[in-house]
């Protein structure tokens, strides 16, 4: 008994002073830097699309004892399209999770490549935020980004983003349709038509926007090719030349975030349209709802797009439509 009590209480007493060996191995703080350091996050997600913003949050600081911040850039390997900025204000989250910003400095006009901010207030950290627009130039392209930053001291850093590919799509947002009003899509134009319009353009009609309640039969908002079979047209006489035939398929459960602007983190990227199949697609969908959407292959090969149902009105017999295209 005594030998085993001896040997419990030496097994203890190891186990202590393990514990406070690593104890004393986890307190040793290595000493902070004090030069200027530099680093980088990409805040948008999804599809790079040509038109919209890619955000950058800049941060950079050096120990205060050791100087203050001078200038901060990025050069774009492509300009961006206007309304590339670099903000002069440096954020923080406030308690109740809101960021608030604080001018920091003087935010210069880009020029070509470059966007540039110079400090103006006393400080040795700042996060600043970049956006670059993308412009048509960069279409199907790559674009890199080169961070850099200067301090009192004479410290420059850099930081390299990128590539990031930009789509090869288009997109166009919240076009009103109406039944026998301006219910003619062009997926072409990336417009929508009446039927005086369209009877001008007879070439690019891809989609025809109808609404009918009928009894027995779920017809409701629709979205026909003026190819169809005119079963599926009820009540409509189509301009004269306007007969092309296009694929569609239905989709009920695809939000694209781009086009729904909802919670939903799903985006349809390029990939996606060369990637679908509409061989034996019919060329007609009935009954679209509020947040359903239907893939649709035109007539000509040219394009495949994605149209999203952002909303419908029964009584006004009207839906508001958002597009992404892919050109094939």
């Amino acid at each position: 008994m005594q030998r085993n009590f001896l040997k419990y209480t030496s097994l203890l007493l190891s186990l202590v002073l393990l514990m406070t060996a690593c104890e004393e191995e986890k307190s040793i703080i290595p000493p902070a830097r004090t030069e200027l350091q530099n680093d980088v996050i990409k805040r948008t997600l999804g599809p790079n699309i040509v038109g919209l913003n890619l955000e950058f949050a800049y941060a950079m600081a050096l120990a205060p004892e050791r100087g203050k911040l001078v200038s901060a850039q990025v050069e774009a390997s492509i300009p961006g399209a206007g309304g590339t900025y670099m903000e002069n204000k440096t954020y923080y989250t406030n308690g109740s999770g809101q960021d608030v910003g604080t001018e920091v400095g003087t935010a210069l006009p880009t020029e070509g490549k470059i966007t540039k901010v110079n400090f103006t207030k006393d400080t040795s950290a700042s996060t600043l935020r970049y956006y670059y627009v993308i412009p048509e130039a960069a279409r199907g392209q790559e674009v890199t980004f080169n961070f850099s930053a200067t301090s009192s001291t004479g410290e420059t850093v850099t930081y390299k983003m990128g590539p990031y590919k930009i789509a090869k799509m288009d997109m166009k947002l919240d076009m009103a349709v109406t039944d026998a009003a301006a219910s003619y899509i062009s997926i072409a134009d990336m417009a929508v038509y009446t039927a005086e319009e369209a009877a001008t353009k007879a070439d690019k009609i891809d989609l025809v926007y109808l609404y009918r309640s009928i009894p027995g039969i779920m017809f409701n908002h629709a979205l026909v090719s003026p190819g169809a079979n005119p079963e599926y047209m009820p009540d409509l006489t189509l301009p004269a030349g306007v007969n092309r035939s296009t694929k569609i398929k239905k989709e009920w459960n695809l939000r694209d975030q781009h086009l729904a602007r909802l919670q939903f983190g799903v985006f349809i990227d390029d990939l996606d349209f060369e990637k679908i199949n509409l061989t034996d697609m019919p060329n007609y969908a009935l009954n679209m709802r509020a947040e359903s959407g239907a893939w649709v292959e035109t007539a000509d090969g040219r394009y495949r797009a994605y149209v999203y149902i952002n909303s419908v009105n029964n009584n006004g017999k009207s839906a508001r439509i958002s597009i992404k295209r892919y050109a094939l």
